[in-house]
């Protein structure tokens, strides 16, 4: 039980799914957790299959929201480990990412988890984090108009080669 759960109301709190890909910023997705309880968001995490090999520490996570990170769809027998989403974050979205939500394939719990979204009409923040060689893509631009056209929210995307910090707070802000 983490410290935020011996609140009385903490349960009472709005959840958050926070959708991590695998960029290397997200070695930083504490900040956005520690943003969100900030703000009395519930956190949970979802993690692209690739992040999960070492682009973020997994454990420190579950410590941090007092949950596991899920990343494996579950089998039909067993209990949702998340409620239902208030809302979702997209921190780091990748290229790959966003180009198969936006075509609607939902190959992975992440991907089947942010096209439900769309369809559950959570609201969507997304800090995409492509190198602006793939951003020129055509690909990637209709993606990202298609995925505004349901609604998600986008922030400013961040360059791979930039050095400059990563804004996960921002990500929040897009909640409205």
């Amino acid at each position: 039980m983490t410290e935020r759960d011996e609140e009385p109301d903490a349960r009472q709190w709005p959840f958050l799914y926070v959708v991590v890909c695998a960029a290397g910023v997200a070695s930083g997705v504490d900040v956005l957790i520690t943003a969100a309880l900030e703000r009395r968001w519930r956190v949970g995490v979802i993690a692209t299959p690739p992040a999960m090999n070492g682009f973020f520490d997994a454990a420190a996570v579950e410590a941090q929201t007092g949950l596991p990170v899920r990343s494996a769809w579950r089998r039909p027998a067993d209990p949702r480990p998340f409620p239902r989403p208030d809302a979702v974050v997209v921190a780091p979205a990748t290229f790959n990412t966003l180009n198969k939500w936006a075509a609607g394939i939902a190959d992975t719990l992440a991907l089947g988890t942010l096209c439900e979204a769309v369809g559950l009409g959570v609201p969507i923040g997304v800090l995409p984090c492509v190198n602006e060689t793939l951003a020129r893509h055509p690909a990637y631009r209709e993606s990202l108009a298609r995925l505004r056209g349901t609604g998600v929210r986008f922030g400013r995307p961040h360059d791979t080669a930039e050095s400059a910090a990563f804004h996960w707070e921002r990500a929040l802000d897009l909640l409205g």
